[in-house]
């Protein structure tokens, strides 16, 4: 009795250190960002490790699948790190719920997302009217990500000028064109433009740019190749993100 009661002890502990060894292996994530395979792999190690407590099951039993549970996610992670279809297909793709303050409805039936789920999480980050949301997106996680509209902005009055001195006037005209340029604005998500040295060819045409647009914007960070660049993204005020390819000291 004594005996069968110290090896439960000496192997909860010992698939304990195991499961937390495997979990750090794996990387630091919250729980709430897994993703649907992070969350099977992270499952289906702690059932088998429970399975290995019993003192009739051999510890290899346990140790062999876990081990291999282990190699595939390490393996998959680091695909889903070089090639971006290989992470949407594991990961896949966050959806736009809602844009401008005006609800997907189709988006939220093939995601089978309810107006209840919608609501109480509109209500975690206290925003009380859908209207007030520029964007809201359902990440890979199931977290809602939430832009409210930038309501901050004061219109500005239309600066006044003669059109007939206008053609001739080419002060005047910078004035009207920095004075409109002032009052652009993306109204958009962020978007990845470059990932680990791959251009996004979708968002560039989501914002209706060129990858020779985009080749100037880097050049000015000092970049000249796609390649060189590990991150790049524009938020919704067109201002442009570049991180290099570099080592970290």
């Amino acid at each position: 009795m004594t005996e069968h009661i110290f090896s439960l002890v000496f192997r909860t502990v010992l698939m304990y250190f195991s499961v937390f060894i495997f979990m750090r292996i794996m990387g630091k994530r919250e729980i709430g960002e897994l993703s649907i395979f992070d969350l099977v792999i992270s499952i289906m190690i702690a059932e088998i490790a429970v399975m290995a407590i019993d003192s009739e099951t051999p510890l290899y039993d346990g140790f062999a699948p876990m081990i291999t549970l282990l190699v595939i996610q390490i393996v998959t992670a680091g695909l889903s790190l070089h090639y971006p279809m290989v992470r949407m297909w594991f990961d896949g793709k966050p959806s736009v719920i809602i844009r401008s303050g005006k609800i997907n409805r189709d988006e939220m039936k093939k995601q089978r997302y309810n107006l209840d789920d919608l609501v109480t999480q509109l209500r975690a980050q206290k925003i009380d009217n859908i209207g007030d949301v520029e964007f809201a997106v359902l990440e890979t996680s199931g977290q809602l990500s939430v832009l409210p509209k930038d309501n901050s902005e004061k219109k500005t009055a239309e600066p006044k000028y003669n059109k007939r001195d206008s053609t001739n006037n080419k002060d005047t005209k910078e004035a009207l064109a920095a004075s409109l340029a002032s009052k652009i604005k993306y109204e958009a998500l962020p978007f990845s433009l470059i990932m680990d040295g791959r251009v996004d060819d979708d968002n560039l045409k989501i914002i209706g740019k060129t990858r020779f647009w985009l080749k100037n914007q880097i050049q000015a960070y000092g970049v000249n190749d796609f390649k060189d660049v590990f991150y790049c993204s524009i938020d919704h005020k067109g201002k442009i993100y570049v991180n290099k390819k570099e080592k970290w000291l």
